[in-house]
């Protein structure tokens, strides 16, 4: 069950103008499941894109890439087609083409160029994708499509996800209501490192590609780049943010008060989405954020917070609420950060300050880390003394349920 996250109500996804969900239940991998989605998008629509580093990133992200690589102002991307129960990743030649030709079958039922489309996989890895299947679908996700469709869009892309993952929200700019509404996917192999978790963002305003292309960077690396549950980067991860020009707001500077504004509003969304898989992670039953600061750097400060994340001793004694916190220190100490002067550094855990000039605070009890440590919700603290910088990560708890789920994945 995931932690403290509530159903999507169906009637709170707000539609945004210039976009039409439609899905289908393909048999991809199981039958009489949502497991195909297309998003068609209006011939005004400017979209943007950070995708995995993994070096074996799936043939779709590879298509993907390539499309938004070959951009023009006169054959802007017009759909998006995504697929659950296979990930066609370690597929060789036969999954690129096989993305290809998910695309050029799209576009030839919209009208449009294959590279006008922009294909996603999420599933299973080193498996042919059913491509046929996946063609018989599009037909019935086109037949689909509506504004309103958003729910069923956020079902169709899930995994071992507990629960669909989606959320609205409105900004007002210059007097004019911008919508934002979007889904995403994930429990499980999540530690984005963008640039199997999926993302898709779409609003209404006018967005210049260059600034739409700036902004989906910047929200990317503080949100869904800020999360982890097993520290493995899939191999399909994407991150999709769409402005279809439906509004008569337009940005098209990054120096602007209108921008601002709209960054502001996409960032709380995509951080909203992005804590919604961790709260969803595998067999999860707790939701941990680190926080590190007084850092030289950003980057130190998030080789530390991810050291801590990842740590299965770490995550093992929040699933047991034991607070045996020298693993925390232990997890700092081999972050990576050479030139640490551990006797500045000070640790908490919520109101608790465990640790004090890195030694145990004389007045830290243990039944106070324990009252913490069995809390669905945990903050831990750490303050380097070393500087301004601060970074934030979001994760959760290691317990028997995700030994579980990833043992029997593929049964």
């Amino acid at each position: 069950m995931a932690v403290n996250l509530p159903l999507p109500i169906p009637e709170n996804l707000t539609a945004v103008a210039g976009i039409e969900l439609g899905h289908a239940e393909a048999g991809i991998r199981k039958a009489n499941r949502k497991d195909v989605l297309v998003m068609k998008l209006a011939p005004t629509a400017t979209v943007a894109g950070v995708f995995t580093q993994n070096r074996f990133c799936a043939a779709p992200v590879q298509v993907c890439k390539e499309h938004l690589g070959k951009l023009q102002a006169s054959a802007p991307i017009r759909a998006l087609v995504i697929n659950t129960g296979n990930a066609n990743a370690g597929t060789g030649e036969t999954g690129l083409a096989d993305a290809k030709a998910t695309c050029s079958a799209l576009a030839g039922l919209l009208g449009c160029d294959a590279s006008q489309i922009l294909p996603f996989s999420t599933g299973v890895i080193l498996e042919p994708l059913p491509i046929e299947k996946l063609k018989a679908g599009l037909p019935q996700a086109i037949a689909n499509l509506k504004s309103d469709n958003w729910h069923n869009a956020a079902l169709s892309i899930m995994t071992t996800d507990t629960q669909p993952k989606a959320a609205s929200r409105q900004v007002s700019i210059n007097g004019q209501t911008i919508t934002l509404t979007g889904i995403s996917k994930g429990a499980g192999m999540i530690k984005p490192n963008m640039a199997t978790m999926l993302g898709f963002m779409a609003m209404d305003a006018k967005v210049a590609q260059p600034v739409l292309d700036h902004l989906t960077k910047e929200v990317a690396n503080r949100s869904f780049n800020c999360i982890t549950i097993d520290g493995d980067t899939s191999t399909n991860d994407s991150f999709i943010v769409i402005a279809t020009g439906a509004a008569s707001v337009e940005v098209n500077a990054i120096d602007t008060p209108e921008y601002q504004a709209l960054a502001a509003a996409v960032l709380g969304l995509s951080q909203e989405l992005a804590q919604m898989i961790v709260r969803d992670g595998e067999g999860a039953t707790k939701f941990i954020t680190v926080t590190v600061e007084e850092g030289k750097n950003v980057e130190e400060c998030r080789k530390i917070a991810y050291s801590i994340a990842h740590s299965p001793l770490v995550k093992t004694a929040f699933f047991a609420s034991d607070p045996n916190l020298g693993r925390i220190l232990a997890a700092i100490g081999y972050a990576g950060v050479d030139d640490l002067d551990v006797t500045t550094l000070n640790l908490y855990l919520d109101d608790v300050w465990v640790a004090k000039n890195g030694g145990r605070n004389p007045d830290y009890q243990e039944a106070d880390g324990q009252r913490v440590m069995k809390q669905s919700e945990i903050t831990v603290r750490v303050k380097l003394g070393r500087g301004k910088a601060d970074a934030t990560i979001w994760t959760c708890d290691l317990s028997h349920e995700y030994v579980t789920i990833n043992a029997d994945y593929r049964s």
